[in-house]
């Protein structure tokens, strides 16, 4: 007596085949879809031409805070006082990455 009931054992197995088919199946597509990205990726950083802004280096000097890591604001206004704050785009590094080329360096 006891135990778990037939049906009950039978609807298990198949949901646990179903959803382990499915994991493996799309383990199988992430694992192909990256080798195949990172096969063009490498293809095309090749052949591209370096970014003219950046000149290939995928980063360049923070636009917002002209490299002084930060900024003056104040939430008023007609401020009466006006404070440094850590720079929101470069987080304080003074360098970004390039908005022409999204930071890799090529086309």
């Amino acid at each position: 007596m006891g135990g778990t009931p037939r049906p009950l054992r039978a609807v298990g197995a198949a949901a646990g085949f179903l959803v382990g088919g499915f994991l493996a199946v799309t383990l199988g597509t992430v694992a192909t879809y990256e080798a195949v990205r990172k096969r063009d990726e490498a293809r095309r950083r090749k052949s591209a031409p370096p970014c003219g802004v950046c000149k290939g280096k995928g980063f360049q000097a923070c636009k917002l805070c002209r490299g002084s890591s930060t900024v003056e604001w104040s939430p008023l206004y007609d401020p009466i006082a006006i404070s440094p704050c850590l720079c929101p785009t470069c987080d304080g590094r003074k360098i970004q990455r390039c908005l022409n080329c999204i930071g890799k360096g090529y086309f």
